[in-house]
């Protein structure tokens, strides 16, 4: 049997002073049904001391195999995402921003609906509970064009 692996994405951008503290969380986790941990992480062009600090991280802790990869320069959060995506080799992934934002404690929650055979897809969000459900997809759709037409609302040519 094949161990299965999780992706971690990391998007950084001036993280030095607090991206040791999201990867000992990302490191302390122990994922359920043996899943191994990959973290990549997108230095998406920092002007602080963030490649230096991942490096001396991925020094002080050899074994958690971390990915650093540099953005010749800051091309944005997505375009992060996206570099890490391409990178990413595990049968899942997450994106875990690198600002403590999200909790790590909570992949083994996260990952459950699909490792068990119930999703194909699991999206968090910091603003619902933390039991699984499925979305209303009618009340999903009108949310979206309400959002997307208040969104683009700057864009309409003054009269």
């Amino acid at each position: 049997m094949s161990i299965r692996k999780l992706s971690i994405v990391v998007p950084a951008c001036n993280e030095e002073r607090t991206i040791h503290l999201i990867l000992d969380k990302v490191r302390d986790v122990v994922l359920d049904h043996g899943i191994a941990k990959e973290v990549i992480i997108v230095n998406d062009g920092s002007t602080d001391g963030t490649i230096t600090a991942v490096q001396t991280y991925i020094a002080a802790n050899p074994g958690m195999g971390i990915v650093l990869v540099d953005q010749p320069r800051n091309m944005g959060k997505g375009a992060a995402i996206h570099k890490g995506i391409e990178l990413a080799t595990g049968e899942y992934l997450m994106v875990q921003d690198a600002d403590l934002e999200y909790d790590p404690r909570e992949y083994n929650q996260l990952l459950r609906p699909v490792v068990e055979g119930f999703a194909d897809v699991v999206f968090g969000s910091r603003f619902m509970g933390h039991h699984p459900h499925r979305i209303l997809f009618f009340w999903h759709s009108i949310g979206n064009k309400f959002l997307t037409s208040l969104s683009n609302a700057d864009q309409l040519e003054p009269y």
